[in-house]
């Protein structure tokens, strides 16, 4: 994630109050409040029955005992055990009540963000780490189900809890009561700046966290290159820096805990030494009696676990309220790439992919930079094949995101059959156009499953999907698929490691097929295939596209020759439109581009010992075609005249 947009989250968050940031968990939680609630309730019930005891047992020492009577002395031990076994089947209670919902709101959270990460343009997904995401989807979301399971239960208890206790401290005498309260100030006040310096802290841990998982994302996935360039020392490196960095932040952690445990620790202490000389001077001066003085104590033992959990509770409830705020850094996040609110709809489409004056440029561009699409005018009739050629940084990549709407333009539009590409849901534009890029991803599925991803309208093993499966796989001349252990079943590894580039290519290319879309939009699909293979991938396109528009993005002399016209992108603008032939004889600049691709193909295959490579040499050999054929022209005339 940049670090601009991480600071504005941070910052919007940081502006709310904890009660505030905690209350937008709302609509997760409110269809289980009221077991959540039987949960809290439950634990209400065990606190009272505990704060029951000690007045118990104060009526237990002013009579059986003080008068020798052991029969009465039983059935008031009997007493107590009734109330422990109440307070122990009211805990279980709470447990039963809130373990279940609790998942709930967790499966709902997930759900709910797995869904919101698909929705949200290609443009979050440029500034977000991968690792950042995944700790929000994991750690931070099960960090919430644990406090609402645990500590929100407990800390509402608890303080309920200490208040009802403190009350009942005055029952005895007001001076011991006073004495307790009095003490328990300096909790608070540690504990307000508790938040402030947890708070920081915690935010920052998980951050940490989130990049140290990018981290073993990167490395787990770039294991091959890291190994290649013998990089494993320095990834290490790397990777214990932040390992280090995290630690130190999560030992200033331990230090705020610790600080804030010792006043915990030690506040209880001391009212109860000045509790225990208070109460043998009032005995002395006959304001109490021994077994008042006695249920006191019984009654400050039973609330200070309560008191002492109140730190461990506060800090929980600090890590619950950032962990939501980072979950909802991404609800935060605007949605720009959206259904429109009057959908149009294409019931006949023909493919006629046009672009009308179109711009674009990156939200994070400065204002002094030029659009990187500078006024786009381009028509693709229905069924033409038209090829995308540039020099590296003209953008050809980014205009091929536009038909199906990765990006959105940021002037001008893009129109599918006439209507604006914004006018249609995404979901139907999405069946019309497919795309296939050069950096093919697959998933850890079946071959089937990757190859029919497209094909959300068929059953992935009908006989009408096997059928379409089959072209597909024809047509990127996959037939390897069958060597695989268990054919098209077969399970791909993660993002299809498993397979050679050409091989991953390949069934991406047949995903994109297989959609049988009205135009099929393909950034060099076939670097990674050797000269042969992509041969017969051609000839097999040809078929394809005879009616299906195409706009393919061209990385070698070979792709151009599948278009029936050839577009040529500079600096962002479309300069020159026509043949192949067309375009060598009347553009400069395309014949420079061209030679380029020559250069880097020979220098890929190795099958061209010497290439002529500069723009000069190929505007020798055109000139002189081009004179050859003019002085043909001349002499045929010539002879035309002699006859007449």
């Amino acid at each position: 994630m940049s670090s601009s947009s991480s600071s504005q989250n941070i910052s919007h968050s940081s502006s709310l109050s904890t009660p505030a940031a905690l209350w937008r968990l709302k609509p997760f939680v409110k269809p289980v409040i009221w077991r959540l609630a039987g949960g809290a309730a439950s634990a209400l019930a065990a606190a009272i029955i505990a704060l029951m005891i000690p007045i118990v047992l104060e009526q237990i020492i002013r009579g059986p005992v003080q008068s020798g009577d052991l029969g009465a002395i039983g059935w008031g031990a009997l007493a107590v055990f009734g109330l422990a076994v109440g307070e122990a089947v009211m805990v279980w209670l709470r447990r039963q009540f809130v373990l279940n919902p609790a998942t709930e709101v967790e499966y709902k959270m997930r759900t709910d963000l797995y869904s919101r990460l698909q929705t949200l343009p290609v443009a979050f997904h440029d500034r977000w780490q991968s690792g950042q995401l995944l700790s929000r989807m994991m750690q931070d979301i099960g960090l919430i189900r644990r406090w609402l399971a645990f500590g929100l239960v407990l800390l509402v208890v608890n303080v309920l809890t200490i208040i009802i206790g403190s009350v009942l401290l005055f029952r005895w005498h007001w001076l011991l009561g006073t004495i307790f309260l009095v003490t328990a100030v300096p909790l608070w006040i540690r504990g307000y700046l508790f938040e402030k310096r947890y708070g920081a802290l915690t935010r920052r841990s998980q951050d940490q966290a989130g990049d140290l998982a990018t981290s073993v994302e990167e490395s787990v996935h770039g294991i091959r290159v890291l190994k290649a360039f013998g990089r494993g020392k320095h990834a290490l490196s790397r990777f214990s820096r932040q390992a280090e960095t995290l630690r130190e932040t999560e030992m200033s952690k331990a230090g705020a805990i610790a600080s804030i445990w010792f006043w915990l620790d030690l506040m209880p202490q001391i009212a109860f030494g000045l509790s225990l000389m208070s109460g043998i001077w009032l005995i002395s001066q006959g304001a109490i009696e021994v077994p008042e003085l006695f249920a006191f104590f019984a009654m400050a033992v039973v609330l200070r676990w309560p008191i002492e959990s109140i730190g461990f509770l506060f800090s929980f409830m600090l890590d619950a309220r950032t962990a939501t705020d980072r979950v909802f850094d991404i609800y935060s996040e605007t949605n720009s790439i959206t259904d429109p609110e009057h959908p149009v709809s294409i019931e006949k489409p023909r493919g006629e992919l046009a672009f009308e004056a179109a711009h674009f440029r990156y939200q994070d561009a400065g204002a002094s930079e030029r659009d990187l699409l500078d006024g786009i005018d381009l028509v693709l009739r229905p069924g033409e094949t038209m090829a995308l050629v540039g020099l590296t940084g003209s953008g050809k990549t980014t205009l091929t995101t536009l038909p199906a709407r990765l990006y959105d333009v940021t002037g001008g539009r893009v129109t599918l059959d006439g209507v604006d590409v914004r006018d249609l849901t995404l979901a139907e534009l999405r069946q019309h156009i497919a795309m296939a890029f050069e950096d093919a991803t697959l998933f850890s599925a079946s071959v089937r499953e990757n190859v029919l991803l497209g094909r959300a309208d068929l059953d992935v093993h009908s006989e009408e999907a096997e059928r379409v499966l089959r072209e597909a796989l024809d047509v990127a001349q996959a037939a390897f698929v069958d060597a695989l252990p268990e054919g098209v079943e077969t399970i791909i590894g993660e993002e299809g490691l498993s397979l050679s580039g050409g091989q991953r290519q390949r069934l991406a290319l047949a995903r994109a097929v297989a959609a049988k879309p009205k135009v099929l939009v393909l950034d060099d699909p076939l670097s990674a295939l050797d000269v042969d293979t992509e041969a017969l991938v051609e000839e097999a396109l040809r078929h394809v596209l005879a009616d299906t528009t195409a706009m393919i993005v061209a990385h070698r002399p070979s792709t151009v020759a599948l278009a029936d016209r050839v577009a040529l992108l500079e600096a962002g603008r479309i300069t020159a439109v026509g043949t192949h032939a067309e375009l060598l004889k009347s553009s400069r600049h395309y014949r420079h581009v061209i030679s380029s691709l020559e250069a880097e193909e020979a220098a890929r295959t190795g099958t061209i010992p010497v290439i002529r490579d500069t723009a000069d040499e190929i505007d020798e050999v055109v000139q002189e075609g081009i004179r050859e054929d003019a002085a043909a022209d001349e002499d045929l005339i010539s002879e035309k005249e002699v006859q007449a």
